[in-house]
C-alpha cells in the first residue's frame, strides 16, 4: 500500500496489488509471475515480514529459474496489517500478531542461494537499495521499521472501498 501511495509509476499497467484487502502473501507469487511474463523488466515485491512468510518456500522457485526478483521486506516484527486492525478497531488488544521468532531473512536468502541484505537504520536504506537493485539475482532486502508503523490505505471490515481509512 505504501508503493501505491508514494511510488510514481512512469507507465500504466506496471503495478500489481491485492489492494490491501487482506490477501497476505500475495506479493511474492505475483512477482514470480510478473518476472516470468516480463523477464527483461525489474520486478520488485514490497512485502511485510509476515506476508513474505506465507510462501517463503517459493524462494526455491525464484532461485531455480534465475528470476532476479527484488524482495523488499518492511520488517516490523508483527503481522503488520492485523496488528494495525487491533490497534485501530480493538483498543490495542493485540493477539497473535507479534512475531518474535521470525527468521533472519538475510540468512534465509543465502540458504536458498539468493542475496540477503539488511538496513537497520535510515542512513543504510539507500545503500542497501542500490546494492540490491544492482545484483542480477533473487535478492531479499530486509528493512527494519518501527513496530507500530501504519500501512494505509486500509478498508475496514464490511466497509465499501469508498470508506477506506487513509491515515
Amino acid at each position: 500500500m505504501w508503493a501505491a501511495q508514494y511510488y510514481l509509476f512512469k507507465e500504466p499497467g506496471h503495478f500489481l496489488t491485492s489492494g490491501g484487502l487482506g490477501t497476505m502473501g500475495f506479493g511474492f507469487p505475483a512477482a514470480i509471475g510478473a518476472q516470468v511474463a516480463f523477464p527483461d523488466k525489474l520486478v520488485v515485491d514490497i512485502a511485510g515480514d509476515g506476508s513474505i512468510q506465507m510462501n517463503i518456500q517459493e524462494m526455491a522457485t525464484a532461485v531455480q529459474y534465475n528470476l532476479p526478483i527484488k524482495i523488499v521486506i518492511l520488517n516490523n516484527g508483527y503481522l503488520g496489517m492485523v496488528r494495525q486492525w487491533q490497534e485501530l478497531f480493538y483498543d490495542k488488544c493485540y493477539a497473535c500478531t507479534c512475531m518474535k521468532h521470525a527468521p533472519d531473512f538475510v540468512k534465509l536468502a543465502e540458504a536458498y542461494g539468493a542475496v540477503g541484505l539488511r538496513a537497520e537504520k535510515p542512513d543504510q536504506v539507500e545503500s542497501v537499495l542500490s546494492e540490491g537493485l544492482a545484483v542480477n539475482k533473487t535478492v531479499i532486502m530486509d528493512f527494519v521499521v518501527e513496530q507500530e508503523e501504519g500501512v494505509y490505505p486500509m478498508v475496514p471490515a464490511g466497509a465499501p472501498i469508498t470508506e477506506m481509512v487513509l491515515v
